[in-house]
């Protein structure tokens, strides 16, 4: 059975009105019109007091009686081939339980960190002694690892079965690009021209990589750090040839992911290899080092553009030929023709293998290196054409969120204080102002991800809300609690989140930006239907039918009949068992929504120093919009989130590899820089509200377009501020003064 629904969508004076087909069994989508309680409200955290107490127990701070500590040989080469591999001096080390060799003789590992073999010891002393008995003789292969190295026609091949070169996805062509770019300068406009880089960066979560195993006869219990416990189980299952109830994942808090985390990946392999070989359990954590070498990154990008415009800024053609290195994996393409309204589009990218370590998903993966290109560009026609940066946004955006977004960012930086003249100001510490768009185009749900949710009401008044799936740290528990307690009329600290096992319901892995728009319509959909089930106990006592009830300030109560009511403890007293529960599943998406993206805008202002070339940020405006904003405060932390990520990547982190020997020269946190306390600016975080109608919430994700535009704004500022394009991430004090030492002098520099 199926209803017609009319809901009121946008967000106030862009309003229009839909009518969607619901599906039997889910509650009226929230809309324009809805008066929510405790959604669009600053709740705090769910897990705070048991994070700021030390109460929350991480994968690193599982100890299990009997557990053993594991260690992994990892080949210290770029490109080497196995001559002889013998284990036995350590295997014959006291305390050493358990050695499994991962590679054999005449295998050829491809990059400094692959694993090698692992072992189990009873103290991780031990375990790092053993490691380091292994016996292996290794004979040094050919090896690239620059980009450079790697696209020459006689470069060593880092895969015997294909060249380093190759599509990194199919070309985009529309239109005619030379026709538009020749229509840009017969209408009096310009055509820009330039090539922007981004390097590889490495994920440097809080909490490394690693896994806590434990065999009881053919039942794998894993405490993992994974943004997918569902995928955890999957890859465990499948390579142990076990069915999926018999892997247990746990995952009750973790320290940040990134996209690094998706799966068990060969150090969970090999610990759960140790744990069984052994007959004990088995704690196997990384170290910083194998983080930055060995699981994951977001690749480096070579983005040559080409963009044209009439002389009013209307777009007319862009070019965009891209390459990067994605290690020994895949996937360096860029998003850089998105975004704007663009007629004709020429768009190629190429995949570089090097050796080093492969690339993984890593926080809106494509968009922060192609936006930064694009709107860099961008700002460099404007520039040209004699335009506004916003002016020229405005004329080429048509998502109707972002025009909004523009002009409330804009208004909230003082746009109007911007250098009408690059570079322009007496001193050597000069400011400038800059924007620069975000969007993101996931909206979660099936196809692509999975959830089923239970919500439990008892006899007591307390209410559960179960889902197997991780919280990554966006703060998904207290998510499920407050749409939770909206649904039943509660306060939110009155409903209990359960997560982060794989014996309670199915949940989306943590990407894509996809949890929340996955998980919340379905916690919503539970909550509905276990309301449903009350409202049948209700009834009786308030001798109505349960269709005339609703939920509000702590009561069941008749429609328009506010004094007609029970209490909710005195209503779920009433039941006949101990409970009444219910399940809901996230259903595909409803029709059309107001908006198909996520959109975004930010404005940086900064500082650069032009004797030192040192850059600091001062002020970012971040507006974003997830559709319907849950929680305020978690919301606005993800925006913060972001922003530091994006300042990190635009001014500090960069994977540096020596191209002599192949090894990665700053892999710690001293050498491979992130923003600290003292790199922080004023950060204005803005939720721009918007009742999306994609789902029963309304909800879209926040997590990645978060990041997508701050390098972006940044870069335009600094222009901004010091008449030079800083073309290169990140952009480092040499940088900003071989920019400043090959710009044009200008008047008052």
């Amino acid at each position: 059975m199926e209803r017609k629904e009319k809901l009121k969508l946008g967000f106030p004076g862009a309003e229009k009105a839909v009518e969607v087909t619901i599906p039997d069994g889910e509650p009226r989508p929230w809309d324009l019109d809805s008066k929510l309680a405790v959604v669009g409200t600053a709740v705090p955290r769910a897990d705070g007091p048991a994070k700021v107490t030390g109460r929350a127990k991480y994968t690193y701070d599982v100890n299990l009686p009997g557990m053993l500590y594991g260690r992994i040989l990892r080949c210290p080469f770029a490109h080497a081939r196995i001559r002889k591999l013998d284990a036995s001096a350590a295997e014959r080390l006291p305390g050493v339980k358990a050695v499994v060799l991962r590679m054999k003789e005449g295998d050829e590992p491809k990059f400094q960190g692959e694993e090698v073999a692992a072992l189990a010891a009873t103290t991780d002393e031990i375990a790092g002694d053993a490691v380091r008995m292994i016996k292996v003789e290794w004979e040094k292969l050919p090896f690239v690892v620059t980009l450079e190295q790697a696209m020459k026609p006689d470069a060593p091949r880092v895969h015997k079965d294909r060249g380093n070169v190759r599509p990194a996805g199919r070309p985009t062509k529309r239109g005619d690009v030379e026709a538009g770019f020749q229509d840009a300068l017969d209408s009096g406009g310009a055509v820009v021209e330039a090539t922007y880089t981004t390097p590889v960066q490495t994920h440097s979560a809080l909490e490394t990589h690693g896994h806590v195993a434990r065999w009881e006869g053919d039942q794998l219990t894993v405490w993992a750090s994974t943004q997918a416990t569902f995928g955890v189980r999957e890859q465990l299952s499948r390579h142990f040839n076990l069915r999926a109830n018999q892997v247990h994942v746990i995952t009750h808090y973790m320290g940040g992911g990134f996209g690094a985390k998706f799966g068990a990946g060969p150090e969970g392999v090999l610990c759960c290899e140790l744990a069984r070989k052994a007959g004990a359990p088995v704690k196997l954590m990384l170290d910083r080092k194998e983080e930055h070498l060995a699981v994951g990154n977001r690749p480096s990008s070579v983005q040559e553009l080409k963009l044209g415009a009439k002389k009013d800024g209307t777009i007319t053609a862009i070019s965009a030929k891209s390459h990067g290195s994605p290690g020994i994996g895949r996937g360096a393409g860029c998003n850089n023709t998105e975004l704007f309204e663009f007629p004709n589009v020429d768009k190629e990218e190429l995949d570089v293998a090097v050796n080093a370590g492969e690339a993984r998903a890593m926080r809106a993966p494509g968009r922060p290196q192609g936006i930064f290109a694009l709107e860099s560009i961008a700002d460099e026609l404007a520039e040209k054409l004699g335009l506004d940066p916003l002016e020229f946004h405005q004329k080429n955006d048509r998502h109707a969120v972002r025009l909004a977004e523009y002009e409330l960012g804009a208004a909230k930086i003082g746009w109007e204080r911007r250098n009408k003249v690059a570079g322009a100001g007496a001193g050597p510490r000069k400011r400038g102002l800059g924007m620069a768009g975000s969007y993101w185009p996931v909206a979660g749900g099936p196809p692509q991800s999975a959830a089923a949710v239970q919500v439990v009401i008892h006899k007591d008044g307390s209410v559960d809300v179960r889902n197997g799936c991780q919280d990554i740290g966006t703060g998904t528990r207290t998510l499920m609690s407050v749409v939770t307690a909206e649904e039943l009329g509660l306060p939110s600290s009155h409903v209990t989140p359960w997560l982060g096992e794989t014996t309670d319901p199915v949940g989306p892995a943590s990407g894509g930006s996809t949890t929340a728009p996955t998980l919340a319509p379905a916690v919503r959909a539970a909550a509905w239907r276990a309301k449903q089930k009350l409202f049948e106990v209700a009834a009786k006592e308030l001798t109505c039918e349960p269709g005339e009830l609703e939920t509000a300030d702590g009561t069941i109560r008749v429609q328009g009949q506010p004094t007609k009511a029970l209490a909710w403890k005195k209503a779920c007293g009433l039941m006949e068992g101990d409970q009444v529960a219910a399940t809901g599943e996230r259903v595909p998406n409803f029709g059309r929504p107001f908006v198909e993206q996520v959109g975004g805008a930010q404005f940086a202002e900064v500082e650069v120093d032009v004797e030192t070339g040192v850059i600091r940020v001062l002020k970012v405006v971040a507006v974003h919009d997830c559709g319907r904003v849950v929680n305020k405060l978690t919301a606005e932390s993800q925006v913060v989130g972001g922003v530091i990520g994006g300042i990190a990547f635009a001014l500090h982190e960069e994977r540096l590899l020596d191209a002599h020997t192949g090894h990665m020269v700053n892999p710690n946190l001293e050498y491979y820089k992130i923003a600290g306390s003292l790199d922080m600016p004023e950060i204005v975080p803005i939720m721009f509200d918007v009742a999306n109608g994609h789902n029963n919430v309304g909800l879209r994700g926040l997590g990645e377009p978060t990041i997508v535009p701050t390098a972006a704004a940044i870069a335009n500022a600094v222009h901004n501020a010091i008449g030079a394009r800083v073309r290169d991430l990140p952009m480092t004090p040499d940088r900003v003064l071989q920019a400043l030492a090959s710009a044009p002098r200008r008047e008052g520099r």
